[in-house]
């Protein structure tokens, strides 16, 4: 049996790719405690994360991510980097406390954040709400 080694990822880098990576996968859990993920685009800055509801075509704006959130403000966010030379593999876990925020200081920057980050919301913002992420603890891995 061969034994995988730990790599680790410095600070540095995990804050270059958090910057740098456009899309990710949010999970949150269900009143019963059934997980459910999705996938988001985001915008880190300061150990705070955000992501907001946004014009795309849905059936309702009151999404079962901002519910589940509402009822347990755990949540985790996933970025990963999949090539097919294993050695380029990597991947970052952010487990935080998550709030639903509709107006106020946090929102306007977590709009202002994503608006630069993303071309097609400076021709239309999102409309919220937006979710913004304390980071408690980031776990990060890369082959090399």
């Amino acid at each position: 049996m061969t034994r995988s080694r730990r790599c680790l990822i410095n600070p540095e880098e995990i804050t270059r790719r958090l910057t740098e990576a456009r899309s990710a996968t949010l999970g949150t859990l269900d009143h019963t405690g059934r997980p459910h993920l999705v996938p988001i685009v985001f915008a880190y800055r300061d150990g705070r994360l955000y992501t907001a509801v946004d014009r795309k075509p849905k059936s309702t704006l009151r999404l079962k991510r901002l519910r589940n959130i509402e009822a347990n403000s755990n949540v985790s966010v996933l970025l990963d980097h999949y090539d097919d030379d294993w050695t380029r593999l990597w991947w970052i876990r952010i487990d935080g406390e998550a709030r639903v925020i509709d107006s106020g200081p946090a929102f306007q920057e977590g709009l202002a954040l994503l608006t630069r980050k993303y071309q097609p919301y400076g021709a239309q913002p999102p409309p919220g709400p937006v979710i913004e992420i304390r980071v408690e603890t980031i776990r990060a891995w890369s082959a090399t």
